[in-house]
């Protein structure tokens, strides 16, 4: 969930001369981009010469040992690294199999100097740091496009290959923004970031992890040049980008990993390309209209899944239902009465409700998702919704993508679908402290939506709860929970679950918590958008609304969510902010601080010109 792993950010929070002489912005974009390297001729920028010359590099080469700032785990020896250069940058590689690290042998290293780049070929891999020599090989193709260096690698070995690597010298210093997320200074911090939901980073205890919406990174330098670093994936695979300083720039490694449903002795790199720009926009937009055209994701103007009431929308209120505890901040009939309320200051039809821990106990109740006999029971459910919508209210109950409490009797008709990450080791939603005793809890197993049990599962429940109530809409918790699993691709899962309730309620819409680039091919509407370096990411194809921890006025609580309270601020989003104005209510909101909803729903139409 969003502020869960905001949270964990925080805590291990970011990410920091120039080597690289900026010597011309041609103003085209390259289009189309492939995962073939082109094989255009050098333009005025990276140029220089082709080399054969393999450099005798090692992982500690051009760079600060011992770090001077947050760092990860290492090696803690010199591991080999011999490279190529090619237009100021000397890439190297490494492989990954699930029982040991291999590099590439200098001695079995060929370069080939082709038109517009070069090819590296090496058939002899080594391991325990160069002692031991194993069978392998490794093709790697490196070409200049216009303003862009291109390069990709295909490895064969003997055994699967779980990742490939290619690591970067020459890379800037500088300010460091994820995919488009504010700008961080790491100074001489080590930062990792990971694509989608932080690409199993997030939980490591060391260092600053950061989470990718898409494998982009850009560099901006004291000069305010732009350097921007991309995977230019063809699908859903996990990406890390691990930067670590050294004093004149960046040694970046760039992992690319197997799916992890999938055992090949064979891996094959996306296009990973390296960039200068003058702008923002320029560093950013190729990647983005790579991705556009790769996942197919429509521009808001135009995209067919979103409700001409959710275009009007012009508030937003997570309404707060029970808590994982028990404890109820509002049943439904106080909900209903909070909303006649809201009706008198707004127009109805220009709001919609989230309605989290609608079910009862949150959490805990996951995966049944019934009406809650002591919140109202189905009969106060229905009367909820049916009075709502009347007064013009569109309504979306939550449901968890991938949360599942294994407690549970129906648990055994979906066990099949626990997650496990690639390698082989049980992924549990256990970073919620929810009861308070200073430990995490460990009862819900993370389920994966690409296996038939669990998606058809949740199709069901959400079809029942949309028949026998009438929504308007859905929300998907945790939607952007992608994980590099054993078992199935939860993209795809997730796609064929949005698709399949479209095909079946083509009036009813989809919502989500936290997204990845190729989710917003059919979800168009989010919790909290973060790419305020570069808006575009997002907002050229979807909108958000703020999450439902978002402070209620008074006290800041969060209501059912773990985080507790926070810092309530009175100001509504700013006028030209795409983010739809939000008012979280719980238990006192509606008793106590009337007076504030009223003046936020005051700003709220203000901002929409409501009459």
């Amino acid at each position: 969930m969003e502020t869960k792993i905001s949270r964990r950010e925080l805590l291990k929070s970011a990410a920091s001369a120039s080597c690289l002489a900026l010597t011309g912005i041609p103003s085209r974009v390259e289009a189309p981009y492939t995962n073939t390297p082109s094989t255009d001729a050098p333009s005025a920028a990276f140029v220089s010469p082709v080399s054969s010359r393999i450099l005798t590099l090692t992982s500690t080469s051009e760079v600060i040992i011992p770090p001077r700032g947050a760092s990860f785990m290492k090696f803690s020896y010199d591991f080999p690294e011999p490279a190529v250069e090619f237009g100021g940058l000397r890439i190297s590689f490494r492989l990954h199999t699930f029982e040991n690290t291999y590099g590439l042998n200098q001695a079995a290293m060929t370069v080939q100097d082709v038109p517009g780049g070069l090819d590296l070929t090496c058939t002899q891999l080594v391991w325990a740091g160069g002692q031991q020599t194993a069978p392998g090989k490794l093709h790697a193709r490196v070409r200049q496009n216009g303003d862009q260096i291109e390069w990709t690698a295909v490895a064969e070995m003997e055994q699967p290959i779980k990742s490939v690597v290619a690591i970067v010298r020459g890379v800037p210093r500088g300010k460091i923004s994820a995919g488009g997320l504010a700008f961080i200074d790491p100074k001489d911090d080590e930062i990792l970031l990971g694509y989608p939901f932080g690409a199993g980073a997030l939980f490591l205890e060391r260092g600053m992890a950061r989470m990718l919406n898409t494998p982009l990174a850009i560099i901006q330098s004291e000069n305010a040049e732009f350097f921007s670093l991309s995977a230019r994936c063809n699908s859903v695979r996990a990406n890390r980008f691990y930067f670590q300083p050294g004093e004149e720039g960046y040694r970046v490694e760039l992992v690319y990993e197997q799916a992890g449903w999938v055992k090949s002795p064979k891996l094959g790199s996306p296009l990973w390309c390296a960039r200068r720009a003058a702008s923002m926009e320029d560093a950013c937009r190729p990647h983005f209209a790579h991705v556009e055209k790769t996942f197919q994701i429509p521009n808001w103007e135009t995209r067919a899944d979103v409700s001409p009431w959710c275009r009007d929308a012009a508030l937003a209120i997570n309404l707060h239902g029970m808590h994982w505890t028990g404890y109820i901040f509002n049943d439904y009939a106080k909900m209903l009465t909070i909303l006649r309320w809201v009706a008198t200051q707004i127009p109805a039809r220009n709001v919609f409700v989230l309605l989290p821990a609608w079910d009862g106990r949150f959490y805990w109740n996951y995966p049944l998702y019934k009406a809650d006999s002591r919140m109202g029971g189905d009969e106060g459910f229905r009367r909820l919704i049916h009075e709502g919508q009347k007064l013009g209210f569109h309504f979306m109950p939550m449901f968890g993508t991938n949360c599942a409490n294994m407690r549970h009797l129906e648990f055994a008709q979906y066990a099949d679908a626990t997650m496990s990450q690639i390698d082989g080791d049980h992924f549990d939603l256990n970073w919620v402290d929810w009861d308070n005793d200073r430990h995490m809890e460990g009862w819900s197993p993370y389920m994966n939506i690409g296996v038939d049990s669990w998606r058809n599962w949740l199709f069901a429940r959400i079809s029942d709860v949309i028949d026998r109530f009438g929504l308007d809409a859905y929300f998907l918790d945790i939607v952007g929970g992608w994980e590099n699993n054993t078992k199935a691709d939860s993209h795809e899962g997730t796609r064929r679950l949005v698709a399949d309730l479209r095909e079946k309620y083509p009036q009813v819409m989809v919502f989500g918590e936290m997204h990845y680039d190729a989710l917003l091919s059919f979800i168009p509407v989010f919790h909290v958008q973060r790419e305020s370096a570069y808006w575009p990411a997002y907002t050229k194809y979807a909108r958000a609304f703020q999450h439902l921890s978002h402070p209620a006025p008074g006290r800041g609580s969060s209501g059912l969510h773990e985080s507790g309270f926070a810092r309530f601020d009175p100001r509504i989003v700013s006028a030209d902010s795409l983010i739809i104005p939000t008012i979280t209510v719980v238990d006192d909101t509606f008793d106590r601080y009337r007076d504030v909803m009223a003046d936020l729903i005051l700003q709220a139409r203000q901002r929409s010109r409501i009459a």
